[in-house]
């Protein structure tokens, strides 16, 4: 692992955490394009390398804070005033409640995929033929959702099947942001709604996969041996351009539909599926 490899993890992972493109297989496409590259196994996979990948997540989990530490802040202080004093009728409160059961929701589905998960590191092939079912849903849920003429808040219902949505999206390919939206454009929400709700559902799953995972699958005595400095500069990068992605992000779909994401997907999967099948 070196300098260019971490800065490019870094910049894929900042831009495709939150664009529905699939950041887990933007991180597999990326890391064994380079090691063809360098002319290393496929294969290897050190726990270096799943550090790097834990702490890239983390870069742009801080960004999603810092974007919506007012969100966060007035989310955390209903759910305490509805817990200790039953103000339970905001907006805010509903949010935290829905955030917190999507969460288990997540959970629950994630869990058994996670060894199938951990095997699809090694199969960009048929991560590449997920990231085109990706596409495929993207684009249905646009063509739906410009037939939809009124759009709900997101509710119990609704809160549900985009949990469902991201449990799934454990497995690489499967694009968190872009599953997610599309199930509430599906629903009945609109994008900038069901976009911000996205993000912030993400909050508990990635700290708490920061914190656990590494704990049950990394030797804490190789740690040391790590190559730090390019860890936290990877670490910066992809939160800087997280932090980015989202605010232009969150601009672009006020404007524009889904369907380049789509069609990115679509090509981006089929290429890759290609290419590592004849590898």
């Amino acid at each position: 692992m070196d300098f260019i490899q971490t800065i490019l993890m870094g910049i894929v992972q900042g831009l495709s955490e939150f664009l529905p493109i699939s950041s887990s297989a933007h991180l597999v496409f990326t890391s064994n394009f380079y090691k063809i590259f360098k002319g290393v196994e496929v294969i290897q996979n050190s726990n270096q390398e799943v550090f790097l990948d834990i702490m890239l997540h983390i870069g742009t989990l801080i960004a999603v804070f810092i974007y919506f530490k007012k969100d966060i802040k007035a989310i955390l202080k209903a759910l305490f005033e509805g817990f200790f004093y039953g103000k339970k009728d905001t907006e805010d409160y509903k949010t935290g409640i829905y955030i917190i059961w999507g969460t288990v929701i997540t959970v629950l589905i994630a869990g058994p995929l996670s060894p199938i998960a951990e095997k699809l590191v090694f199969r960009p092939d048929i991560v590449g033929f997920l990231l085109i079912i990706t596409g495929f849903i993207l684009l249905l849920s646009e063509s739906i959702a410009k037939k939809n003429k009124n759009k709900l808040p997101i509710e119990h219902k609704n809160s549900c099947i985009i949990a469902i949505a991201q449990g799934l999206a454990s497995l690489p390919g499967f694009s968190r942001s872009g599953l997610t939206i599309a199930a509430g454009l599906l629903s009945g929400t609109d994008r900038i709604t069901v976009a911000r709700y996205s993000f912030l559902l993400s909050i508990p799953i990635i700290l708490g996969a920061s914190i656990f995972y590494p704990i049950l699958t990394i030797d804490f005595n190789e740690v040391y041996k790590f190559s730090w400095l390019e860890i936290i500069t990877g670490t910066v990068v992809s939160g800087v351009v997280g932090y980015l992605c989202i605010k232009y992000f969150l601009k672009f779909l006020s404007k524009f539909s889904l369907a380049v994401f789509g069609y990115y997907c679509l090509t981006v999967g089929i290429i890759t599926a290609i290419f590592f099948s004849i590898q």
